[in-house]
């Protein structure tokens, strides 16, 4: 199948899920912590560039659940900077076909089916993003 970049939150419940539904569906992963690579605003606008800036962000973190960090007034130029400071922050999983270099942000599951393919079948969750329920949490990164 498919060879993929797959950025991710060591530990994160939703991120093994989707890293799970990947591989039975016969891709291949290289991990890639997403809270130490280094991110520059080139590297990171090839992933987020064709999304709405509020979909930029992991509505799951804490400073967005608080209310701290509000993501629909962010103006593209202060939401970029603030993701490079605080990649928590940022959407998960991002991830890349090696393939063709086509990326993706987030884990709609007939999203991702359309981009890769994942022999969903319609009983199967529509979205595997973020935690499975509100009370599961992400391990604390390492």
């Amino acid at each position: 199948m498919t060879h993929l970049v797959f950025f991710e939150k060591p530990g994160c419940g939703g991120n093994a899920r989707q890293r799970a539904a990947l591989v039975a569906a016969g891709h291949t992963l290289e991990q890639r912590n997403l809270l130490t690579a280094h991110w520059t605003a080139q590297s990171l606008l090839a992933f987020l560039a064709p999304l709405p800036v509020p979909d930029w962000f992991n509505r799951a973190a804490p400073r967005i659940k608080s209310g701290e960090v509000q993501p629909d007034m962010l103006e593209r130029d202060a939401a970029l900077a603030l993701l490079m400071a605080e990649p928590l922050l940022i959407r998960r999983p991002l991830m890349q076909r090696t393939d063709n270099g086509t990326r993706h942000v987030g884990f709609d599951t007939a999203a991702v089916d359309a981009w890769v393919g994942l022999g969903t079948n319609p009983a199967s969750p529509r979205t595997l993003e973020g935690c499975a329920s509100p009370t599961e949490r992400c391990a604390d990164p390492a």
